[in-house]
């Protein structure tokens, strides 16, 4: 299972951080992604940290938002800053065994939550 939080209601330029917790599989094993859907609109990945610690990002978050993890806790953070209108959206965080897995494609996902909302509006 996975389990979303930190979602909220934030102005242009301020910030959040998303974590995402894990239970019943070997965190270790997985990489993990983020995801987010707004109104209207196809779901699209934001972010994911693989098994490795590589990270990657989507053109529109680069160096704005960072992603992280730490096995211990089975945790993975979002840290969102300089958000805006346009991050709002339902943001999912997903978890993929798949060794060399397309970091992007939500198929390679096999574990989801149930979202958390971020709105950015002043």
């Amino acid at each position: 299972q996975l389990q979303a939080s930190g979602g909220g209601l934030v102005q242009p330029g301020g910030s959040l951080r998303l974590s995402c917790a894990a239970s019943g599989f070997t965190f270790d094993d997985y990489n993990i992604g983020w995801f987010r859907q707004a109104p209207g609109k196809e779901r699209e990945a934001v972010a994911s940290i693989s098994v490795a610690g590589r990270t990657y990002y989507t053109e529109a978050v680069k160096g704005r938002f960072t992603i992280s993890r730490d096995n211990a806790k089975s945790t993975v953070a979002l840290q969102m800053n300089s958000l805006r209108l346009e991050d709002t959206a339902v943001y999912y965080c997903a978890a993929s065994s798949t060794r060399v897995y397309l970091w992007g494609l939500s198929a390679e996902y096999e574990h989801w939550d149930q979202g958390t909302q971020v709105t950015v509006s002043s």
